[in-house]
């Protein structure tokens, strides 16, 4: 008789206890914990910053030109509550009187002007952008006149151009006939004012200038001079394309500036012989003959002009990205 034999069963194993830690699949497919990053106050929290900014902006531009916009449908006339409805009879009067586009003509004297003031501070800002001694000076001397007051300014020419004054002083002192009304007559009056605005706001352009070409990497200038680039091939090939940008910018201020000037001949001649411009005309029909609708549709004339004129400047010479390295 066989004697059968079984081997004694193996206790079952303990149950694997499940792990607190959840899986990578878990974690990625399970509901995100809401944090500091989901916060509704996270997301609106920019346009906080942006609140004080922009209300500034809309109250003191984006209004005021809305209600210049409304005035030059109205023949109000700045005083009076009543404000008639007028149509377009402002606009239609300010096409038909050649007499108010006729200043636009002194505005090429500073056009001109403005052309010299972009050529000088360039020249200064290309020369004083290399080693050269007592450069901090010299650039200082250049922007020093955009920082004083434009008021300050057309009071000081004012006494410099007159009859007897600095100007004629100095060209008695050199040998020269001095006896001139420089203000007398619109061809020198205007040539005057548009010397000054050159000597004012040169400055501004050479900073603008100044800080494109400083932003240039030095390993350009290095490698043009081992090459044996002379001074103006420097200019030529490197700063000229670099400064692109900068020199559109600067051609745009100086088209709006020559249309808008102000400030100069308001004060030293107030417009007379024949150097009213087209933004003292609207001051006068303004303030002198109480037309604020009719100065009202000038000045948004004017802003349409500039619009236009930058609109096609910028079709004309798009900005390109410069990439020299």
């Amino acid at each position: 008789m066989t004697r059968i034999t079984t081997s004694p069963t193996a206790p079952p194993a303990p149950a694997a206890e499940p792990d607190p830690r959840p899986t990578r699949r878990s974690r990625r497919s399970g509901a995100r914990p809401r944090g500091r990053r989901g916060h509704p106050l996270r997301r609106i929290t920019p346009w906080l910053f942006l609140l004080v900014p922009l209300a500034l902006l809309i109250t003191f531009t984006y209004v005021p030109v809305g209600n210049m916009i409304y005035y030059s449908f109205t023949d109000w006339d700045g005083v009076s509550p009543d404000r008639d409805y007028v149509g377009v009879d402002n606009y239609t009067q300010l096409f038909t009187r050649p007499e108010l586009f006729r200043v636009f003509a002194v505005s090429f004297y500073y056009l001109a002007a403005s052309v010299v003031q972009i050529a000088v501070a360039l020249y200064f800002a290309t020369v004083l952008s290399f080693d050269l001694r007592f450069r901090n000076l010299f650039k200082g001397i250049l922007f020093f006149p955009y920082l004083i007051n434009g008021v300050a300014i057309g009071f000081v020419f004012l006494y410099f151009f007159q009859d007897g004054g600095t100007l004629d002083s100095i060209l008695s002192f050199l040998g020269v006939d001095g006896d001139h009304a420089w203000l007398g007559d619109p061809e020198s009056a205007n040539t005057s004012l548009a010397g000054v605005s050159v000597w004012r706001f040169t400055g501004l352009n050479f900073v603008l200038f100044l800080g494109a070409i400083q932003s240039i990497p030095g390993e350009l200038y290095e490698a043009a001079q081992l090459d044996g680039a002379s001074r103006w091939q420097q200019f030529r090939h490197i700063i000229a394309p670099s400064i692109r940008p900068v020199l559109s910018l600067s051609v745009i201020l100086a088209v709006s500036g020559s249309l808008s000037v102000f400030e100069i001949p308001y004060i030293m001649t107030g417009g007379a012989t024949e150097t009213s411009t087209f933004v003292i005309q609207t001051i006068k029909l303004a303030f002198q003959f109480n037309k604020t609708g009719l100065a009202s549709a000038c000045a948004v004339v004017l802003l349409l002009i500039i619009l236009l004129i930058t609109w096609i400047q910028r079709r004309l010479v798009p900005d390109e990205k410069v990439d020299l390295v």
